[in-house]
């Protein structure tokens, strides 16, 4: 098929389409990060050499330090395997942060000592291969089409877009079942309605991403940040409120819905135009080609459906006898939890994928497609041999993090931006929207929600209270400012899947186009979001259930 008049307008013309050609020239993202490897590696010896440091207040866990463990949406991935702790206690104390020469002799002994346990340290890397078992399944057996094929027949054509977003961010609770399902999904969902799929990549992908510290349901993110907060609150002001972890709680659901209505208006007002219609030629000689069932093939897929939905039925009822009777093992064994510090929580991705794998199975079954063991491992194969290049890169982006953690540089920049802004003169408003900038920044330096809030916590929530804000009116600023970036940081270590999924349909994206797509929503988010945000601070409404904007 030839190309379509529109096909030329597709990588768009403008600031964005200049970005697109620009970046899809750039080297492959492995040279990319061999390069800022090398640049961490000499710009830590500067850094080293010219006595750079920082003196600030952090807070520590009373047994441990402060912890690196990935919180969501970008650079620090983990996967806890074991029943989570209960959340510590935590005390603030002085800390001198220098930084680590990595060509030092002790420097160079970490380089090479601990290369291998980087990417063993690594869990993203086994995060896709458990998520993709169950989801290559389903996929290699038919459901995912079928699935997507009823949900356009049910769903108003007008409405999924907003169901795609607003999945998207409530998915957030477990963050790699929403990068890793719901995007390939996405696009699907725009291919099989005409629509230009890598819009529907882009939809996906902003509201998993954009909006990721906020959702409709509690998280253990939330528990953390509040018992950081509370230490810090009780050196500043003993005698006040403790806070809970529903001190957000209205605004968090309010903010779901309104970015998830904002991404949808940029989908369909602005980013769908701009790409203009998709060219089933664009997609690799190789692609898998869509197929539209009919007369037996429609009645196979009804009876795999009904299948999956057996099977599915089944696998859930497995794991409510798991989770909910009393003293079931993927409770918390000391508080009997299931959606707060649990096993639950903690294996959300593997029931994920476990389901998958038996809807899979059940939709093989029914209608046909997966008969006998020996297809089934061949479909999980399948899948495996489609990430050997994610999987490199994966080990060098590994080692990048590794060295980048070591040399201290990230603590040292996003300490030193925060102690600027603190010093800043300025009005409560004002000082609240420059925190919210400032967080935008230190994110696309040092990702992860947890790490952000243990070193600049100290110096905003002091500071803030000091100026009669309330501390969930900070933790409420830091929300909007924490998610917005991260869809266009080229160190999500999600980005070369994305990439990937984006030249299932078009051969020659890359990194540029992803980017293109994405700036629109990190901007119009993080400008609609900050008035949204400016808006409840004036009206006052309260974070959450006894959580005020302002002081008593």
């Amino acid at each position: 098929m030839s190309r379509t008049a529109e096909a030329p307008d597709q990588s768009g013309g403008g600031l964005l389409g200049w970005i697109e050609r620009v970046g899809n020239k750039v080297p492959h993202p492995a040279m990319i990060f061999l390069g800022l490897i090398v640049g961490v590696i000499v710009l830590s010896a500067i850094m080293s050499w010219a006595g750079a440091s920082v003196t600030t207040e952090v807070a520590v866990p009373d047994d441990a330090s402060v912890s690196q463990d990935y919180e969501g949406g970008t650079v620090y991935p983990s996967l806890e395997h074991d029943p989570e702790k209960a959340i510590p206690d935590y005390h603030v104390e002085k800390e001198t942060i220098e930084v680590n020469n990595l060509l030092s002799a002790e420097g160079i002994r970490h380089i090479f000592t601990s290369a291998v346990q980087n990417f063993n340290d690594f869990g993203v890397v086994a995060v896709i291969l458990v998520a993709m078992i169950g989801v290559g399944v389903a996929e290699e057996a038919g459901l995912i089409a079928a699935l997507i094929r009823k949900m356009v027949q049910v769903a108003p054509r007008g409405a999924i877009t907003f169901i795609i977003v607003l999945l998207g961010g409530i998915s957030s609770v477990a963050s790699d079942a929403g990068y890793l399902v719901l995007i390939p999904l996405g696009a699907a969902a725009f291919a099989s309605l005409g629509r230009n799929p890598l819009v529907g990549i882009a939809a996906a992908y902003a509201g998993v991403s954009a909006s990721f510290f906020v959702n409709v349901l509690i998280t253990p993110a939330d528990g953390i940040i509040t018992e950081v907060t509370n230490e810090i609150l009780g050196g500043v002001a003993p005698n006040a409120d403790q806070l809970n972890v529903t001190n957000n709680f209205y605004f968090s659901i309010a903010s779901t819905l309104f970015t998830a209505a904002v991404m949808t208006l940029i989908t369909d007002r602005y980013l769908e135009p701009r790409m203009g219609t998709w060219d089933p030629s664009e997609r690799p000689a190789d692609a898998p080609v869509d197929h539209v069932p009919s007369g037996d093939e429609l009645s196979h897929e009804a009876r795999g459906l009904r299948f999956a939905g057996v099977y599915l039925l089944g696998a859930v009822a497995v794991v409510c006898l798991l989770t909910f009777l009393p003293d079931a093992p993927l409770r918390n064994p000391d508080t009997g939890e299931i959606f707060g510090t649990s096993p639950f929580m903690s294996s959300l991705l593997f029931i994920i994928s476990m389901l998958f794998l038996a809807a899979g199975l059940g939709y093989g079954t029914g209608s046909g497609s997966l008969s006998g063991s020996t297809n089934v491992i061949n479909a999980i194969v399948k899948t495996f041999n489609g990430l050997g290049g994610l999987i490199f890169l994966m080990l060098l982006i590994a080692q990048f993090i590794s060295f980048f953690n070591y040399s201290n540089i990230s603590s040292i920049a996003a300490t030193s931006l925060a102690d600027l802004l603190g010093r800043a003169d300025v009005g409560a408003l004002p000082l609240l929207i420059g925190f919210i900038l400032l967080v935008f920044v230190i994110d696309v330096i040092m990702p992860g929600v947890i790490p952000k809030w243990a070193i600049i916590a100290p110096i905003f929530i002091p500071l803030f209270y000091n100026l009669g804000i309330a501390p969930q009116t900070v933790l409420a600023a830091y929300r909007v400012g924490d998610g917005p970036v991260n869809v266009i940081t080229p160190l999500m270590v999600y980005l070369p899947f994305i990439i990937l999924v984006c030249q299932r349909y078009r051969a020659e994206a890359g990194m540029g186009t992803v980017i293109s797509m994405m700036l629109p929503y990190t901007v119009v988010v993080l400008v609609t979001w900050i008035l949204f945000f400016v808006a409840w601070y004036l009206v006052g409404v309260a974070w959450g259930p006894g959580s005020p904007v302002h002081l008593p």
